[in-house]
Formats: structure tokens, sequence, C-alpha cells
């Protein structure tokens, strides 16, 4: 349970109001590992500031639901995150490092609360255990967990076009999390999850149990089908990419770029486990995606 006045930030470990948020923020990224360090290195100062801001309360939550913390007390976590989140677009003192960084790129790129609100819903999904969902349920899961952090990440990158950046924003950001799913089934099996659609998994026979599902034979098959789709979605991604400017998507590239060669790879082999990849070939992979992007602009104008 999180002390008054205080919420809990990353990995159960609670940050208070004092300090730079900033620097607290810069520490709680590089923590992270994340490939989206390589997206966010593309931005100017100001926009990376706010990209930091938002990829912290994204990851913040989603330790939250992914940590060993009680049920109630992920749950009261989460509604203090909620909390937080409320005190920023109805102006009340904020509580954390985060929130602090926040109320700066909020205002200064428009970002939506809505999307917010959405990103702690789907925490609240995951905190519950999702477990052979419905294709309506998976569809909003990673609405909320990914496509929220894709429409907020458009905004702060001086991307967003309307329209057809909502749809280049969720179709990449759908592919990105359907990897996530690929890569992590046995991950996920251990903490009692499965992300594969019910469908999918009755269509190949595979029982709708995590620790069953992770030793059936027919689990390659299930992990190739939902590949198709992920391929698909980046493929979208890609086309839709080309209504934008190159360089105002050059970080969305970036960050695409670990997760295609990481499907690509998979796709060689659905029995065997993806590899640990180095942050350095994570990084080369990004540049070359964003290479592409501009390659494929080139030969098609």
């Amino acid at each position: 349970m999180t002390a008054p006045g205080r919420l809990l930030l990353t990995r159960g470990e609670p940050v208070g109001p004092a300090g730079d948020p900033v620097a607290e923020v810069r520490r709680l990224v590089a923590a992270s590992g994340s490939s989206f360090v390589i997206g966010m290195r593309l931005l100017p100062r100001s926009r990376r500031e706010a990209m930091l801001a938002v990829y912290a309360f994204c990851r913040s939550v989603d330790d939250i639901a992914d940590g060993c913390l009680p049920a109630a007390s992920r749950e009261a976590a989460l509604d203090a995150w909620a909390e937080e989140i409320a005190s920023l677009y109805e102006g009340r003192p904020v509580r954390t490092a985060v929130g602090r960084l926040l109320a700066r790129a909020i205002p200064a790129h428009d970002l939506p609360r809505a999307e917010f609100d959405l990103m702690v819903e789907g925490m609240r999904m995951d905190a519950a255990t999702i477990v052979a969902p419905e294709p309506a349920v998976l569809d909003r899961y990673i609405r909320c967990v990914a496509g929220a952090a894709g429409m907020l990440s458009m905004r702060v990158f001086g991307a967003w076009r309307g329209p057809e950046s909502t749809c280049f924003a969720l179709a990449l950001a759908r592919g990105m999390q359907l990897v996530n799913i690929l890569r992590d089934v046995e991950e996920d099996a251990a903490r009692g999850r499965l992300y594969l659609p019910a469908p999918l998994l009755a269509s190949c026979g595979i029982p709708p149990d995590p620790g069953l599902a992770v030793r059936h034979p027919a689990l390659p098959e299930a992990r190739a089908r939902l590949g198709r789709l992920a391929r698909s979605q980046f493929l979208r991604a890609e086309q839709l990419g080309r209504l934008h400017r190159w360089r105002s998507i050059l970080p969305a590239l970036a960050m695409m770029g670990p997760y295609e060669r990481l499907l690509r790879i998979m796709e060689t082999d659905w029995s065997a486990a993806p590899p640990v990849r180095p942050g350095w070939r994570k990084a080369a992979d990004g540049l070359a995606c964003a290479a592409r992007g501009l390659i494929g602009r080139s030969v098609g104008a």
C-alpha cells in the first residue's frame, strides 16, 4: 500500500515530490532498459523530456500490474495513479516526479486525458490476470496499453495529423503489442497469464490453460497465426507512415525497428524461443527501420 502523499513510481519503490523531476524520470527510464530509448534520443530536448514523462508513467503503472504486490495493494496503487492524472487535468497539486514532468508536457503537446485513463484501465485488466481472452477483450486491452502510448507519443513527436495519425499509431501499437505477446508466451504463463485469444486456441486444439498451452505441440502454429496478424499491422503502419513527414515519425520508426526485426526472427521458426538481443543490436534495428522508411518514401515518389 502506498504511503500518504506518495505514489508507487516503479517496482514498488515509493518516490516523493523532492528532487529534480527530469533527473528522477531519466533514472527510471534508464533502469528499464527499453529499446524505446533509441527513439527518444532522436527528439529535441523539450520533446524528449515530454516523451520521458509519458514513458515513465506507462512503465510505472505497468510495473504495478506486473509486480508481486497483493491484489488489493496493486489496485490501490493504480487508484493513486488515476488520482495523479485527475489532479493534472483538474488543477490540483501532483505528488510524483513523473506528474511534475507531465504537468509541463500535457499543455505543451495537447495530450488528452482519455489516453492516460485508458492506460490505467489496461493495467487494471493486467492486474486482474488475462487468460485466453475473447477477441473483443484482447482488442480493448491492446488499445489501452499500447494504443494509448502510441496516441500520446505521436503528439509528443509533433507528428499528429488527425485521423491518419490515429490509424498509424494504432496499427503500429497493435503490431508491437502482438510481438510482445508472442515473445512472452512462456514468461506470461509462469504468471498465470495467457494472451492468445480463445478462438485461436480452440482452432488449434490448445486448452485455455497457461500451463498446458505452453507445452502443447500446436503452440507454434497458434503463434504463427497471430504472427501473421502482427505482420499485417506493421505493413499497414508502414503504408500509413507515408502520409506523415518522415522526420516527424522518425522516433516511431526507430521504436518499431527492434520489434519488426524480432518478428522476422520468430517467423523463421515459431517453435524456438526468441533470442535475447543486446542493446546495440536493437539500436541498429531501429535505425535500419527508419532508413527503410525514408528509402520506401523515395521509391514511391
